[in-house]
This record gives C-alpha cells, sequence and structure tokens, in this order.
C-alpha cells in the first residue's frame, strides 16, 4: 500500500514535542501536523479486508531452543537464516539460542539480538513457507521497545544485517552502563485499576519532583540526581499497567510513598531485567544510536542505514505516531533508548482512530498479544477481527487460517 505523508516536523518541534508530558505528546503531535489528522492514507482503490497489523515483542520473552521447533519443520529456510545470523554477528548467537545456558541468553546483550534475530526468523518462514505476503497483507507494523527493530525491518525501513548489528551494538552499551553503577538497577511493573491509573501517575511524578503531567524532559529534583539514582516511567503498556526504571532502591521508597500518602496500592512485580531501559542510565546507548544511525549502512555500500520511505507505515515507540521522515525515525529509534514506550496509546490510536481490526503477534512469547488483547478484546469484539500470536509452527497454520477466513469480513 502506498501511503501520503506529511512534511516532518523541524528539530526545534521534535524538542518540543519531547518536552510535553508524555500523555499529551500525541494530541500534540496530531494537531500541529501540517497533514490531515490520518496519519496515512491510502491512494489506490479501497480493500474490503479488515485493517491488519503486525507487532513484534520486546525483551523478557526470550527462551532456550524458541528457534528449534521452526529449524525441525522448515530446515531448508530456517538454517540457512541461522547461518547469516551468525555470520553478521561473527559469533554462533544461534547456539545460545539453541543450548543455553538461560544465564548466557538472558544477557542482555544476547537476550535482545535473539529475539529480533527469533522474531525476522519467524516472518520470514511465514512468507517463504507459507505464501504471506507481507507488504500485501498488511497496512502498519510496530514493535514494543527492542520490537521496534524487527517491526521495521518487516515495514522495509531496516536492512535484516543492519538491525541486527544496531541492535547487538546498543544491547552491549546499556548492558555495560548497568554493570557499571554502584547500584542496584532494574524495572518493576505497577499494575492497579483501570480508574487509578492517572492519579497513580500523577502520585509518581509528585515524588519525583515532576511536573503535574510530568516529563523526562523537565528538570526538577529527580533529574538532578545522578542517572544511576533516578526513577523513569520506561512504559505505559495498558490502561492499568506501566513500568518503573532506575533505581530499585528509589523505586521501593516511591511505592512506600504512594502506598502511604498517596492513597494508592498497586501491585508491583519485579522484572527479569538487570537493566532499566528507558531511563537516563541508558543516555550513552542513545549517543551510540545516534552516531550509528547517521552512518551508511555497512550491508549495502553507499545507501543510507534507513530506507525512506517502507513498504507500510510503522509506529514508533516514541510518539504512539507512524514515522513522518528519515530523520524523525532517526532521531526517535536513537531517542527511544531513554524515552517512555507509549505503547498503550499506539494500540488505541490503530484502533480507534485507524480501525486496525486484526493483530498478528510475531515471535517469541504471549506478553505482547496479552497487551493489545487486553485493549482491543482478544476475538469477537469486532466482526472479522481479533488478536493472534505467532510463536510455533503449530500456531503460524492456525493463525494463516483464521485470516483467510476473515479476509472478506468488515464491520457493518
Amino acid at each position: 500500500m502506498n501511503y501520503l505523508l506529511p512534511r516532518h516536523p523541524s528539530p526545534s518541534a521534535i524538542r518540543t514535542l519531547l518536552s510535553l508530558p508524555p500523555a499529551l505528546r500525541a494530541a500534540t503531535y496530531t494537531s500541529t501536523s501540517p497533514s490531515s489528522t490520518k496519519r496515512w492514507q491510502s491512494d489506490s482503490a479501497p480493500t474490503r479486508r479488515p485493517r491488519t497489523a503486525i507487532f513484534f515483542p520486546g525483551q523478557g520473552v526470550q527462551r532456550v531452543g524458541m528457534l528449534d521447533d521452526w529449524a525441525a519443520a522448515f530446515p531448508n529456510t530456517v538454517k540457512p537464516l541461522m547461518d547469516e545470523i551468525d555470520e553478521r554477528l561473527k559469533f554462533s548467537l544461534t547456539k545460545i539460542i539453541a543450548e543455553g545456558p538461560n544465564s548466557k541468553l538472558t544477557a542482555t546483550e544476547n537476550a535482545q539480538p535473539a529475539i529480533m534475530a527469533t522474531s525476522i526468523v519467524i516472518l520470514r518462514v511465514l512468507e517463504r513457507e507459507f505464501g504471506f505476503n507481507t507488504a500485501e497483507r498488511v497496512d502498519v507494523t510496530l514493535g514494543h521497545s527492542l520490537g521496534e527493530f524487527a517491526a521495521l525491518v518487516a515495514g522495509g525501513y531496516l536492512r535484516e544485517a543492519d538491525a541486527l548489528r544496531l541492535v547487538r551494538k546498543r544491547a552491549e552499551v546499556m548492558a555495560r552502563c548497568s554493570r557499571e553503577v554502584n547500584e542496584e538497577v532494574g524495572m518493576i511493573a505497577l499494575v492497579c485499576e483501570a480508574d487509578h491509573m492517572q492519579p497513580m501517575i500523577d502520585a509518581i511524578h509528585g515524588f519525583l519532583g515532576l511536573a503535574s503531567e510530568g516529563s523526562k524532559a523537565d528538570s526538577h529534583a529527580d533529574q538532578d540526581m545522578p542517572a544511576a539514582h533516578q526513577v523513569s516511567i520506561a512504559n505505559i503498556n495498558a490502561k492499568n499497567q506501566v513500568v518503573l526504571a532506575g533505581s530499585i532502591r528509589r523505586i521501593r521508597e516511591l511505592l512506600t510513598h504512594i502506598r502511604q500518602f498517596g492513597g494508592h496500592d498497586p501491585r508491583a512485580v519485579r522484572l527479569s531485567s538487570d537493566s532499566p531501559f528507558h531511563s537516563p542510565l541508558m543516555a550513552p546507548a542513545a549517543e551510540l544510536m545516534k552516531k550509528l544511525l547517521s552512518q551508511p549502512s555497512p550491508s549495502e555500500k553507499g545507501q543510507d542505514m534507513i530506507i525512506w520511505p517502507g513498504a507500510m507505515p510503522c509506529i514508533s515507540n516514541v510518539s504512539a505516531r507512524p514515522f513522518q521522515s528519515k530523520q524523525q525515525l532517526k532521531d526517535f529509534l536513537a531517542w527511544g533508548c531513554v524515552e517512555t514506550v507509549q505503547w498503550h496509546d499506539a494500540i488505541v490510536y490503530l484502533h480507534q482512530e485507524e480501525k486496525v481490526r486484526r493483530w498478528v503477534g510475531i515471535g517469541p512469547g504471549k506478553v505482547g498479544r496479552n497487551l493489545v488483547g487486553k485493549e482491543v478484546g482478544m476475538k469477537g469484539a469486532v466482526k472479522g477481527g481479533g488478536v493472534w500470536g505467532i510463536s510455533s509452527p503449530a500456531e503460524a497454520e492456525r493463525v494463516l487460517e483464521d485470516l483467510e477466513k476473515t479476509e472478506s469480513a468488515v464491520e457493518d
């Protein structure tokens, strides 16, 4: 599908956008765009099939052996892809995926490229073994945090080889940032009732000394501390879930404060991450990404790292809207290392404004599928709609059958 793109915001406009509270960015981004409020529109005859999105998972879904079933079922496709992965990285990542141990696979520098590589392998199997034409069957692509790289590959903005190297290099810096601090750091998810969400976020901002709406770009009390001691809202995942990143000690102090004085008692779940992603501690990774994305593609001589335009819109984690230009994509992909992942806002936008009705998660794990399903309904919410996940060959067959059955189903 071809789509029309508005003139992209200037660097000063982008800085202004990021200085706003996360909750206000999307609305401001839309209202100030010189184009219509639609982020893309087709220049061809409208299709009768439901609008379809594919999405990809972030860190935490990795497991030893997550490519085994695919390699066994489709060796002629998967094994050459696995060889390419190892050749591009100059070490045997696929051996770590296949054999572990789990502690080695879970290390950030291995987990991130492993998840991205597995996601793309699954997509290529769908295309080559099942005849799934991504460009024709999909309207938009997105990825949760790390999954944004797989989404950019699927959407035609990044070459596989470049994306894999970028993810590995970024992950190495992220892991080093966490190892070098003399402070326990990590991530904790907070789950509350949906109608308590905004008051809880306000209480978090109040504790951190942010402005009433809160923004990482504001200069207030928490930002005056060393990066290792700061706390940030790393992800807004659902209408009842946020993830905090940073100093575990400070996060626990924050929880005590909002429980005692804020009138909130969220359920807190420590995530299996030894790095506070999307926090100020990840600033060196953002700088690295900015540098790497300004260089030519290592895999395509004489070409830019980013292909523009892509084959379909791809949603940014930073703005919760489609990338609008090559430079904006580079900026947002770098800033995504330290900025809040606006996942919930992206799903609401696609569901309510762009009328996406079919959602297909591609990659290991079910976390992304569950988050999307909470917002839009797993199945039956609208005619022809549904949320599916493909992490095994058996699931691939079932999901593609369901897509065929709903191909001509549209809302009345």
